[in-house]
């Protein structure tokens, strides 16, 4: 079971907490990081791209000549997508690109990530991040002496923090209910308030 150090937002030691061995010990596994964060990366696609077909385009459908005797081809429309100015032929549809692993998958991937920025020595844990003003500067001062780039803050809910960080480039706040591994990753340090490692032990304990 990890044990690592308390801190108050001045950074100062103020005791220490035994983490759960299963949620922040377990070893590192790059195909789990792979398959979970590819379908969120899915999942953020817009999926808007469209081109009209010759079904849609805007244009007379007056037949150009007879059918017969000039010795051309029986063309019967300027929508054709051969001619400048006609629909596109299998050109791309609005769809949702979006999927879904196990749970057990996604689970034991945020174990893992988190368990890989403990052992980096970039997870911190403060026992309590209550700030009693939106204040950038001072959000900025206290939780940023933590990292000196780009940083992920994890509390339960904490509405004065989340505004204060929120235009910061670099700086990410996320309610424990909303930890991910992409995140995780895509961040250099990790800041968790001691109620969200409850939380998060008792969410990612068990598979289901």
């Amino acid at each position: 079971m990890p044990t690592v150090k308390l801190y108050n937002l001045a950074r100062k030691e103020v005791g220490q907490i035994d983490l759960s061995d299963k949620v922040f010990g377990a070893p590192e596994d790059q195909n789990l990081f792979y398959e979970v964060v590819k379908m969120q990366m899915a999942r953020r696609r817009s999926g808007t791209a469209y081109c009209k077909d010759k079904g849609v385009v805007a244009h007379s459908t007056r037949k150009l000549f007879k059918q017969k005797g000039t010795g051309r081809a029986r063309r019967g429309s300027l929508k054709s997508p051969l001619l400048k100015g006609g629909g596109a032929a299998f050109g791309p549809k609005p769809r949702d690109f979006g999927y879904s692993v196990p749970k057990r998958v996604r689970k034991a991937a945020l174990r893992s990530a988190l368990s890989l920025r403990l052992r980096d020595e970039r997870l911190f844990v403060i026992d309590d991040m209550a700030i009693e003003w939106i204040s950038t500067k001072k959000a900025v001062s206290t939780v940023g002496s933590f990292a000196l780039s780009k940083l992920l803050v994890v509390d339960v809910e904490n509405d004065h923090l989340l505004r204060s960080v929120r235009n910061v480039p670099g700086y990410r706040f996320l309610p424990a209910a909303g930890v991910n591994v992409y995140d995780v990753l895509n961040h250099d340090t990790v800041v968790l308030s001691k109620a969200a490692v409850s939380y998060l032990e008792g969410v990612l304990d068990h598979d289901r």
